[in-house]
């Protein structure tokens, strides 16, 4: 059974509760390193690729470290790069098939990228599973839930709005309050999801 996505911003809310300083910490070491390699011009772009796939599996295992309430440490943010061939193939290739259908339309692009939020989860708990499994699964796990994803984003922006009157400062808080909700939200998923057949195809009905 779903769980109500206000029930799964108090959990995040719960989970951040006395982990708010490490979770503030490394949300902006985070933000602080992306960004530099990504503002160098040209070099930023090729950084950009080959990098932001291990970043972003580092940051999705401290988030669900987080979660968990199960020491979140900030090493985890750079876990990524112990696993950067797999990070890396899920990252281009997810990019990959976003772009393509947004190239189509809109719509069709965010789709997508909601039919692929969960692989780097997949890929943080399973070390086992290639790339492109992990796309897979994410992608049946998100059969039916992509509007529950969306609606879940949707809901902070009021949030957002605020944190701009504050000159962007709280978005140090609300970033992790956003990203430990969407992990309640794989949490939820997972517990609920059907088993996993590796048979299905990239491009089989994820719309």
């Amino acid at each position: 059974m779903k769980t109500e996505n206000s029930v799964l911003r108090q959990q995040a809310l719960e989970s951040l509760n006395g982990n708010w300083g490490i979770a503030v910490g490394g949300f902006f070491i985070y933000l602080v390193i992306t960004g530099v390699y990504q503002s160098v011009p040209f070099i930023g772009s090729v950084a950009s690729l080959i990098l932001t796939g291990p970043f972003q599996l580092g940051l999705i295992k401290f988030t669900l470290a987080i979660s968990r309430q199960d020491e979140p440490r900030i090493e985890q943010l750079f876990e990524g790069f112990n696993d950067f061939n797999r990070a890396l193939q899920a990252y281009l290739r997810t990019l990959l098939f976003v772009i393509l259908w947004a190239l189509l339309l809109i719509v069709p692009g965010i789709i997508a990228a909601l039919s692929y939020s969960m692989t780097f989860f997949i890929l943080a708990d399973d070390v086992n599973i290639s790339a492109n499994e992990a796309m897979e699964k994410s992608k049946v796990m998100m059969d039916g839930h992509k509007m529950d994803l969306f609606l879940l984003s949707l809901s902070f922006i009021g949030w957002a709005i605020l944190c701009v009157l504050t000159l962007g400062i709280g978005f140090l808080w609300l970033i992790p309050y956003m990203q430990v909700s969407i992990a309640k939200f794989y949490q939820d998923r997972k517990g609920t999801d059907e088993p996993f057949s590796s048979n299905s195809s990239l491009l089989d009905d994820y719309i």
